[in-house]
């Protein structure tokens, strides 16, 4: 795959503690637009995975380029996992790489784009993403199937939409295309092209002239509902920790290698957390990427995480590839995740 450096641009921040949103750089809406005032929103712990562009930039082709990021947005559904950070190996961290229109980008920019691409509910993507080279292949991917992908006969609580320039032609109020028949009448006034969270309530009457509310995609978490995972970038591995979008960052961190230490998934003891972060690393390991990091020069693997594990032992192969990696590590940290949660 033809791999160039893509335009650079100002970062994009990611979900806040009080109101975990993201910006339109992933299509979330944030509520904080809104003229009402804000309630404190419940907590929610976080899990977030943080992977190496690496990966892409060592696969020939851009079909495989395309099935290997499909993996990695399977398995962050499979396992409920809130942030997926992307990051580069660099030294200096002068500017950001985020997806723009040009053909060619590079490995983090088109895994970042496919991600945002996959965790998209299908009847959103014609209006949120526009035709691209890097999304030739993503037909061949299967779909993620997470809880916010409803189908048109589907109804819940909750639906993604995006907001339309055409008003109602009755009341005047804002239309969201929310995957059903006919477009719904909102109470709020956002630009056109918008990605929202609708209350849907309980009434199935789309011709109704009450008009439904748009809500903090933070709602449907708080009630319990997984509703799909964020996308950020970091320039390297230092980053993806200072650049932590939560409030007072990440309160436990946890490196993956076949250097690591092997403990029992069942003897596993991760403290109550807030914030979780697991990282992986790429074809030369984590070990290349702190090394690469000017900012942790003289540091060795044990002296960034919290825990440097290694959740495959005994591999019959002599390498596990970052995808794989994060099926098995993810599969291996349910039972302690779910013991520091209910702790």
């Amino acid at each position: 795959m033809k791999v160039a450096m893509a335009k650079k641009k100002k970062r994009h921040t990611t979900e806040a503690e009080v109101e975990p949103e993201l910006n339109a750089s992933n299509g979330h809406n944030d509520d904080s637009h809104n003229k009402k005032k804000l309630k404190k929103k419940k907590k929610i712990p976080t899990v977030t995975i943080a992977v190496p562009a690496s990966i892409i930039d060592n696969v020939p082709t851009l079909e495989l380029a395309t099935r290997l990021a499909g993996q990695i947005a399977r398995a962050a559904t499979i396992f409920r996992i809130n942030e997926v950070v992307v990051f580069d190996n660099k030294s200096n961290a002068d500017n950001y790489s985020v997806p723009d229109n040009s053909d060619d980008e590079s490995g983090a920019a088109f895994l970042m784009r496919i991600l945002h691409y996959l965790e998209t509910p299908q009847y959103l993507r014609k209006a949120l993403f526009p035709m691209h080279n890097s999304l030739r292949f993503v037909g061949l991917l299967p779909p993620l199937d997470a809880p916010h992908h409803l189908r048109k006969h589907e109804w819940g609580p909750y639906r993604e939409g995006v907001t339309v320039k055409e008003r109602d032609s009755n009341s005047g109020a804002m239309l969201v295309d929310v995957g059903l028949v006919k477009n719904v009448k909102v109470d709020q006034i956002f630009e056109p092209g918008r990605r929202v969270t609708v209350a849907m309530g309980t009434n199935r009457n789309l011709d109704s002239d009450l008009p439904r509310q748009i809500v903090s995609s933070s709602k449907p978490r708080e009630e319990g509902a997984y509703w799909g995972y964020q996308v950020r970038y970091a320039h390297n591995i230092s980053l993806v920790f200072k650049e932590c979008g939560y409030k007072g960052g990440y309160d436990f961190i946890i490196g993956t290698s076949e250097h690591g230490q092997f403990i029992k998934s069942s003897d596993l003891e991760i403290p109550s957390f807030r914030h979780l972060l697991i990282a992986f690393g790429g074809l030369a390991g984590l070990e290349e990427s702190i090394e690469e990091d000017d900012n942790l020069k003289g540091k060795n693997a044990q002296d960034v995480f919290n825990l440097y594990l290694n959740t495959c032992p005994h591999q019959g192969s002599r390498t596990i590839r970052t995808e794989e990696a994060i099926f098995i590590s993810l599969q291996y940290f349910q039972e302690p995740i779910s013991r520091a949660l209910q702790g």
